[in-house]
């Protein structure tokens, strides 16, 4: 099996009859056809079923496809690395960031390690720590940082960055710019802007009935940038990990949140065999140090 073979099996999929397929990959229908014949002997059956509308997938065909893709994929990055690396000189990092990782203390770190090290590229993936750490089990990713509610097990590893302690946030307008500390019970009586996101939400629900306390969501979001921007619009507040507030925002004030206090540990996780790379070591000592 080669990965030509691969590829024009994925054009097909892709395209729907052996003519575009063979359209879009730059050669002649009848190589392709010989090509995918070729690969349906080795695998010791028929790949697709061909009708009047075009290519339909067999069983044996949609078998092998997530992994063929997978293959594909992997093939595609790991040149791309290369060539990055032998002709400009350049180290990729690929960081997966879980959506609720604020800026605000990492990006410096970035920034810094940068001109220590300009041979190093980031890239940054923002996304759910479960779709990150399936991309880290895919090799397409380096490291993944993110706040587990129960740290994982082997075959990761997890090096502990910091603790987060969350805050409440609200309009610099806001009443609660006159108090010195905010707990839950001041926060019932206002509305809530409820982070759907939020890794420990389900904790804060078991708080809130706890202390029996309602928090009315007068809106909710899966993103942390609406949820920033409605409480400067002075919609409501929230209940935010402290580096989630931009820095230095006049309209956005914040206070920590004083009965109960909550927290979050931020980890670091790859696996082991990352962490013998010299750029990774470092990386992590950096983050660590930050």
């Amino acid at each position: 099996m080669e990965m030509h073979q691969i590829r024009y099996f994925l054009a097909v999929c892709d395209h729907g009859s052996f003519t575009r397929a063979a359209q879009f990959s730059y050669i002649s229908q009848p190589s392709l056809t010989q090509s995918i014949k070729k690969l349906e002997d080795e695998l010791g059956g028929e790949l697709f079923t061909r009708d009047r509308s075009g290519c339909l997938l067999t069983s044996l065909g949609r078998l092998i496809e997530p992994n063929f893709r997978k293959i594909y994929k992997e093939t595609v990055a790991t040149k791309a690395d290369a060539i990055r690396f032998t002709q400009l000189n350049n180290i990729p990092l690929r960081i997966g960031l879980m959506a609720t990782i604020g800026s605000q203390r990492l990006s410096p770190v970035f920034a810094y390690y940068r001109q220590e090290f300009p041979n190093i590229e980031f890239e940054l993936i923002i996304d759910s720590e479960a779709a990150l750490l399936q991309r880290l089990e895919s090799d397409l990713l380096d490291l993944v940082i993110s706040a587990p509610v129960q740290l994982l097990g082997s075959p990761y590893q997890s090096t502990l960055l910091y603790n987060e302690r969350y805050v409440v946030a609200f309009n610099n307008k806001h009443r609660f710019n006159q108090l010195g500390k905010i707990d839950l019970k001041d926060i019932q009586s206002e509305p809530y802007l409820d982070r759907l996101n939020c890794e420990l939400r389900e904790n804060l629900r078991s708080l809130c009935q706890d202390q029996e306390v309602i928090l009315y969501a007068a809106y909710r979001s899966n993103s942390e940038e609406w949820i920033v921007n409605l409480v400067r619009s002075g919609l409501g507040v929230a209940l935010v990990p402290e580096y989630s507030l931009p820095a230095n925002a006049n309209d956005v004030c914040w206070r920590y949140l004083y009965n109960p206090e909550i927290s979050r540990q931020i980890y670091a996780i790859y696996y082991p065999h990352s962490q013998k790379r010299a750029e990774m070591k470092t990386l992590l000592a950096s983050l660590s140090a930050a």
